[in-house]
């Protein structure tokens, strides 16, 4: 392929004259339940992931970014389909995806109806299923397993002596990135689409026993916290807390400092396969008229108030990394502060590629930022997470605003651990236009589910 990328014109993607040999291709990375601790974001100085900060050294990223949803399912539907959830429905686990997605309107939908060749594997929705009609082939995982054999989902967030000792092909998502370098390799008369969802760290914490090595548990540090950080709180906040489960389980324990450490050693699992998916993408024939995205689809709280797992709006439940490379758009290791959702992805991927951005979608492009990180940007970032709770968050503050009027406010400026909740005296009317005048209920979009691939 030729390297021709969308002219910018005056802030804005303008694609012209662009064949089909011309488009740019999609490396799609996507990665479950990765919060902030990548180490080029600095949050946690324990995390060590060196192709995570390979991959943001060749492009941009964004250090205020956030998911849409902290859940798995809703999230996913969200980006894929572009539509939030007081849009769709789809609110939170179990709202079953697929019940709230037209045919032909996800974003892989998209680049198959433009002409691409456009394949993926594993987590891209949810359960690592896919709507079949909108990819163009799907890795079928068969009976590959998202932990390991041995392994329960939920036996525990840290390793156990009686737990075998995993291969890093007894994961899923070693085989889900061989599925996608096998892709990369070829050379190909169609421009294309591949997506790579890797499911660690997702539970169980569970990585092969190597990546504990650099994690001594005797060297792990807890996350900043307050013991009373619940206290200013309204009931609706402690309620997603739930400090009585996994929390008080954990002090109960003395686990907390031994699920810190296999987080930090499933994501340096992770890292590691993100490395053989660029090791492939830097030996491929198109790498030069690529762009990447790579994103999480939510953030992960580990003890921080009192709250564990996602399921929350706080900052570690909706931070995420987010990078973006586009040659000759974005410029290597740069870093943008602006607020970003995880709904910019599809309409910012329909500029930059020049396929026109159907009507239904959410979200704000934010190819001006990839131009210039520096630009002037009106959006904040906004999380929902069930029927009327949502979070705003700008360039220094967070307000959340509970379906039961309650509300939180915390100035990051001063607060970047959101210990002092401001509400009570502050004047928050300011954040009021960004929240839904209308939020459906729980409805199904269409009658009939397509069935998962088999």
């Amino acid at each position: 392929m030729t390297h021709r990328f969308p002219i910018l014109i005056t802030g804005l993607i303008s694609t012209l004259l662009l064949s089909a040999d011309d488009r740019p291709n999609v490396l799609f990375i996507a990665v479950d339940d990765l919060n902030h601790w990548v180490s080029h974001l600095g949050r946690n100085p324990q995390a060590k992931t060196p192709n995570i900060d390979r991959l943001a050294a060749m492009g941009t990223t964004f250090t205020n970014a956030h998911t849409a949803v902290p859940a798995c399912e809703p999230s996913r539907c969200a980006l894929m389909s572009g539509r939030r959830p007081w849009v769709s429905g789809c609110y939170k686990n179990g709202h079953e995806w697929r019940k709230y997605q037209k045919p032909g309107e996800g974003l892989s939908a998209q680049f198959l109806q433009a002409g691409y060749y456009v394949s993926g594997a594993g987590k891209i929705y949810h359960q690592m299923d896919a709507l079949e009609e909108e990819w163009s082939d799907y890795m079928n995982k068969g009976k590959l397993s998202s932990n390991g054999p041995g392994v329960e989902k939920y036996d525990g967030y840290h390793i156990e002596k009686t737990f075998p000792d995993l291969k890093d092909d007894d994961i899923v998502d070693w085989h889900s990135v061989d599925y996608c370098m096998e892709r990369l390799s070829k050379k190909r008369k169609k421009p294309y689409f591949i997506a790579c969802g890797l499911y660690k760290p997702h539970l169980a914490f569970v990585a092969p026993r190597k990546y504990y090595e650099d994690f001594p548990l005797d060297e792990i540090k807890l996350p900043p916290h307050l013991e009373n950080d619940l206290d200013d709180i309204p009931p609706a906040g402690i309620k997603m807390a739930n400090p009585q489960a996994d929390h008080a389980k954990f002090l109960k324990s003395g686990r907390w400092k031994a699920a810190i450490q296999s987080y930090l050693a499933t994501c340096a699992y992770t890292d590691m396969n993100v490395g053989r998916l660029l090791d492939a993408f830097e030996k491929s024939p198109d790498r030069k008229n690529t762009i990447i995205v790579f994103w999480s689809d939510h953030g992960w709280s580990l003890g921080e108030k009192q709250h564990w797992r996602k399921f929350a709006l706080w900052e570690e439940t909706t931070r995420i990394p987010m990078i973006w490379v586009a040659p000759g758009v974005t410029k290597p290791g740069t870093k943008c502060r602006q607020p970003v959702d995880t709904m910019s992805i599809y309409p910012t991927l329909c500029s930059l590629t020049g396929i026109k951005k159907p009507d239904h979608v959410s979200g704000h492009d934010i190819s001006t930022l990839l131009q210039n990180p520096k630009a002037k940007w009106k959006h904040p970032a906004i999380t929902t997470h069930g029927r009327g709770n949502h979070s705003v968050r700008t360039a220094t503050e967070r307000y959340i605003r509970y379906a039961d009027g309650s509300e939180e406010y915390y100035d990051h400026a001063e607060d970047p651990y959101e210990w002092k909740n401001l509400a009570a005296i502050s004047d928050l009317s300011r954040f009021k236009k960004w929240l839904p005048e209308k939020e459906v209920t729980s409805q199904v979009l269409k009658k009939k589910t397509n069935k998962p691939k088999k």
